[in-house]
C-alpha cells in the first residue's frame, strides 16, 4: 500500500469517527446551562461580560469611554496572605465583540520606581511584575491557555492541561506553545497599564444557543513584595499553583459571538550550509589531514492553519522543517534506561494534551511527538503532515498523521494518532481511547491501542484505569497480556492534608509502543505514595510545610524476582517570599542481570542495595537574582556517589540574562579501584533589544562526549507569525588527542541557518 493511500484511508476513517460529532449535530450533555457540573461553586455560576460598542485603540492607554463603563472585577490577595489587604490598588475589566476578547489592567502602585520589567525576551519568567489571563475557552474544567505580560510589554504563552495536577506522573504546564494575540503596555508615576486583545479564532470555544460559557482567571503579580493579586477568589487549599487550575476558574458568558474564520497561510524559505570534517586519506592529499565537507540547503515549505467552526481548527504542513528549535539540555545517564527529552517543536503544541495518554511516572506514555521526525537525537525529513483536534459536547478529539523521508539506511514512515476522550458523570471524569500507526515504506509496521478512564469517584477522590497493546511485525505477540499494558491507580488529589495513591502495573514481554515512550518492559510493579501538608498561619514566614512517602516494587514478569525496589522519604518547606527547602532519603534495590556503563564505569550483575540524602534550595523566583542549588551523597551500586548542582540566573538589565548550570558527579569504587568524575556545565546568554530583536546563545559541555556545543539563534519578529531567524550550531573537540596522527580537528561540524517565515491572513 502507497504511502498516499495509507494517507487516504486515514482521513477515510477519521472522518468517519467523527461524523456523528460533527458541528450542528451534537447533542449537548444534559450539565445545564454552562456545562458545570451540580455541585456548582458561586466561581462556577456564570456571570454577563460587557459587550463593546465602540473600538478600542490597544496602545496600554486606558482612556477608552467604553473601560469606564465595566466594572471592575473583585480582585483578592492570594499570596502572599491568602485574603490578606492588597498593598496597591488594582483594576482589571473584561470585554469582547465579535472578533476578540479584550482586557484592560490598571496596575497602580504608589513606589512607580519598584515595578520590575526585567526582560524583553519571549516566553520568559525573569522575576518580573505581571499581568496574566488564563482562559479555559471550552469550559471543560480541565485545561486553560494562559496570555501573560510585563510592564515592558514581553509577551508569554501557555497551555494547562489536566486541571493543573501532577497525577499520574504528567506535566500539565506548557511553555513551548504560542499563539496569535496582540497586547500593548505602558508606565507612568501612577504605575503600569496594559491591554490584551485576544482572537475567538485563538482560543476555541463552543457555543449553545448564542451563547457561550468560558471560564477565567486573572492575576497581577507584584514582584518585589511576592504578592498576586487574584481573581476570582479560590481556596487556599489547592496549594501554592491553585490559581493555576481551570476549574477553579471564574466563568463567564459572551452571547451573539460570530467570530471571524481566517486562515493563517504560513510559507517559509530555509537556506543554509553544513560543514563537516572529513578525514582525507592519501594519495588525495600528500598526507593524512582533516578536510571540511559542504552540504548546502535551500528550500521551501508551507503551514497552513484553518479553523472551519470555533471548536475545530485543522493544521496542514508540507515540507516540515524546525531548524530555529532550541536544542536540547544535555543530561548525564546515572541509569541503565534510554533519557527522555521533552518536545519543543511547535507544530506539535496545539492542544497537545488532547494527545496526552500517559501509561506511568514522568516518561512512560502511548504516543511521543518526538519520534517523529527524529532518530536518535538526528533529524530526518518530513514531508508533510495534518493535524486535527476539537471538542464537542463533552468530546475532545484529535488526529495527526506525518510522513518522513528515509534516510541513514532507514525507510520512510507513516505515523498516525487519533484521540478521543469523553467526559462522563461530571467535568472531571472521562473515558477514552487512542490508536496510533508506524507504518514504513519497507512494509515494517506497527500498531497500538489504549483504553483509558479517568473518574472522580466522590470528594478529591478519583480513580484511573488503562490498558494499551501493541502488534509489531517484528515481534510474535504470545497473548494480549505479553502485548499488552494494564494500568490501574487510586488516589486523593488535595494540596491541603493528607493526600496519598497507589498504583498497579503490569507490562508484558511483547508490548512496543513504537509511536510512544516505555522506559522498561516485561513487569509488574505495586507502589504508592503517602503525604501531609500544613498550611501555616500569618504570622508565620512559612507557607506550608510538606511530608510524605512513596515506594515502588518492581518484580520480572518471568519469574517473579524482585527487579527494583525504592524507597523514598521527603520533606519540603515552603515560604512565603517564594524560596523553598527540600530534603530526602532514598533506598534502593537493583537486581541486574546483564552488565551495563554508567559514565564509562562498568556495572557488573549482582544485587544491590545502596542509599542517598539529598538536599535542594529554590531561592524566590522573583529577584533579578534567582536559582537553585542541590545536592546529594550516598552508595551508589558496589561504590559510592556524591552529586552537586547548581543552577543560577541574573537578570543584568532588561536587554540581558545570563543563566547557568554545573552538575558534577563523583564515583568512587574502592573495592575496584575505580573512580570517575562528570561534568555537565551550561551557560545561556539571552539578549534582547526590544520585543522584536532578540538573540540567544546556549553553550553546553559533556564530559562524556567530552564536547563543547553552541546553539545560536537571532529572531526578528516581525508580527506574530512573520519572523526571520538566523540559526548557528557548531561543535568543538576539547580533547582532539585521540592517539592517532592526524589529531582531531578543533570543530565538530557546524551549521548556519537562515529562515524566513511570513504569515497572511486569508
Amino acid at each position: 500500500m502507497s504511502d498516499f493511500s495509507v494517507f487516504a484511508a486515514r482521513i477515510c476513517l477519521i472522518g468517519a469517527a467523527l461524523l456523528p460529532y460533527a458541528p450542528g449535530s451534537i447533542r449537548a450533555q444534559d450539565l445545564g446551562e454552562s456545562g458545570a457540573a451540580p455541585e456548582m461553586t458561586r466561581s462556577a455560576v456564570p456571570i454577563q461580560v460587557a459587550r463593546l460598542t465602540s473600538e478600542i485603540d490597544l496602545d496600554g492607554v486606558i482612556d477608552e469611554p467604553a473601560w469606564d463603563a465595566i466594572e471592575p472585577l473583585s480582585m483578592f490577595m492570594w499570596a502572599p496572605q491568602h485574603g490578606g489587604e492588597m498593598s496597591e490598588p488594582t483594576e482589571v475589566r473584561i470585554a469582547y465583540d465579535d472578533r476578540y476578547l479584550y482586557m484592560s489592567g490598571r496596575m497602580y502602585d504608589s513606589e512607580p520606581e519598584g515595578i520590575r520589567s526585567n526582560t524583553l525576551y519571549r516566553d520568559q519568567f525573569s522575576g518580573d511584575d505581571l499581568l496574566s489571563i488564563m482562559i479555559d475557552s471550552y469550559n471543560d474544567y480541565e485545561t486553560a491557555v494562559w496570555f501573560v505580560t510585563n510592564p515592558a510589554g514581553a509577551r508569554s504563552d501557555r497551555t494547562m492541561s489536566n486541571d493543573a495536577e501532577f497525577a499520574g506522573g504528567g506535566f500539565p504546564m506548557n511553555a513551548d506553545w504560542n499563539a496569535h494575540w496582540d497586547v500593548a503596555t505602558t508606565r507612568n508615576e501612577e504605575g503600569w497599564f496594559a491591554e490584551f486583545r485576544i482572537p475567538f479564532s485563538t482560543l476555541g470555544f463552543q457555543t449553545q444557543d448564542d451563547q457561550v460559557t468560558m471560564g477565567i482567571i486573572v492575576y497581577r503579580f507584584i514582584a518585589r513584595r511576592n504578592e498576586r493579586h487574584l481573581y476570582p477568589v479560590i481556596a487556599e487549599e489547592w496549594g501554592g499553583f491553585g490559581f493555576g487550575k481551570p476549574s477553579q476558574a471564574q466563568r463567564i458568558t459572551l452571547d451573539n459571538v460570530r467570530p471571524s474564520k481566517p486562515i493563517y497561510v504560513t510559507p517559509y524559505l530555509l537556506g543554509g550550509v553544513t560543514q563537516t570534517p572529513i578525514l582525507q586519506e592519501p594519495p588525495a592529499v600528500s598526507a593524512a589531514g582533516w578536510g571540511t565537507e559542504d552540504d548546502q540547503t535551500t528550500e521551501p515549505g508551507l503551514d497552513l492553519k484553518y479553523s472551519p467552526s470555533s471548536n475545530l481548527a485543522v493544521d496542514l504542513t508540507v515540507n516540515t522543517d524546525f531548524a530555529q528549535v532550541e536544542a536540547d539540555d544535555q543530561q548525564i545517564n546515572l541509569t541503565r534506561f534510554s533519557l527522555f527529552f521533552p518536545e519543543k517543536r511547535q507544530f506539535f503544541q496545539e492542544r497537545a494534551s488532547t494527545f496526552a495518554f500517559n501509561t506511568g511516572g514522568f516518561t512512560d506514555r502511548l504516543f511521543f511527538s518526538r519520534r517523529i521526525g527524529l532518530n536518535s537525537g538526528e533529524i530526518v525529513r518530513i514531508y508533510g503532515g495534518a493535524r486535527l483536534v476539537g471538542r464537542a459536547g463533552g468530546l475532545d478529539f484529535g488526529f495527526l498523521n506525518m510522513q518522513t523521508a528515509p534516510q541513514g539506511g532507514r525507510a520512510g514512515e507513516n505515523a498516525g494518532v487519533l484521540r478521543l476522550n469523553q467526559q462522563v458523570f461530571n467535568p472531571y471524569s472521562s473515558v477514552g481511547g487512542m490508536l496510533t500507526t508506524r507504518i514504513g515504506s519497507d512494509g515494517e509496521s506497527n500498531v497500538a491501542y489504549g483504553l483509558d478512564a479517568d473518574v472522580r469517584l466522590f470528594g478529591d477522590e478519583y480513580f484511573s484505569v488503562q490498558w494499551a497493546q501493541t502488534f509489531d511485525e517484528a515481534v510474535e505477540e504470545g497473548s494480549a497480556l505479553d502485548a499488552g499494558l494494564i494500568r490501574a491507580r487510586w488516589e486523593r488529589r488535595r494540596e491541603q492534608g493528607l493526600s496519598y495513591n497507589g498504583e498497579f502495573r503490569r507490562v508484558g514481554p511483547d508490548y512496543r509502543p513504537r509511536l510512544g515512550f516505555q522506559l522498561r518492559d516485561d513487569f509488574t510493579s505495586f507502589g504508592g505514595r503517602l503525604g501531609y501538608t500544613w498550611l501555616m498561619n500569618s504570622g508565620s514566614t512559612l507557607r506550608n510545610v510538606s511530608l510524605g512517602a512513596n515506594t515502588e516494587q518492581l518484580f520480572r514478569n518471568e519469574d517473579d524476582t524482585p527487579e527494583s525496589r525504592g524507597y523514598r522519604s521527603d520533606l519540603r518547606l515552603e515560604f512565603r517570599s517564594g524560596a523553598s527547602l527540600g530534603f530526602g532519603s532514598n533506598s534502593s534495590f537493583e537486581s541486574i542481570r546483564s552488565g551495563f556503563e554508567i559514565a564509562d564505569l562498568s556495572i557488573e550483575p549482582g544485587e544491590y542495595w545502596f542509599h542517598e540524602a539529598t538536599v535542594n534550595v529554590m531561592m524566590p523566583r522573583n529577584g533579578l537574582f534567582r536559582g537553585m542549588i542541590g545536592g546529594s551523597a550516598g552508595s551508589f551500586y558496589d561504590g559510592r556517589r556524591v552529586g552537586a548542582s547548581i543552577a543560577p540566573t541574573w537578570n543584568v538589565s532588561p536587554n540581558l540574562e545570563v543563566g547557568a548550570g554545573y552538575e558534577v558527579n563523583r564515583f568512587e569504587f574502592s573495592d575496584r579501584s575505580v573512580e570517575a568524575t562528570t561534568h555537565l556545565g551550561r551557560l545561556r546568554l539571552d539578549f534582547a533589544l526590544d520585543t522584536h530583536l532578540s538573540l540567544s546563545t546556549f553553550a553546553q559541555y559533556n564530559s562524556l562526549a567530552d564536547l563543547t556545543t553552541v546553539n545560536a539563534r537571532l529572531r526578528y519578529h516581525f508580527r506574530e507569525g512573520t519572523d526571520l531567524w538566523i540559526v548557528y550550531n557548531e561543535g568543538y573537540n576539547l580533547s582532539r588527542e585521540n592517539g592517532f596522527d592526524p589529531r582531531l580537528p578543533l570543530s565538530a561540524g557546524r551549521t548556519l541557518m537562515i529562515k524566513y517565515s511570513h504569515t497572511f491572513t486569508l
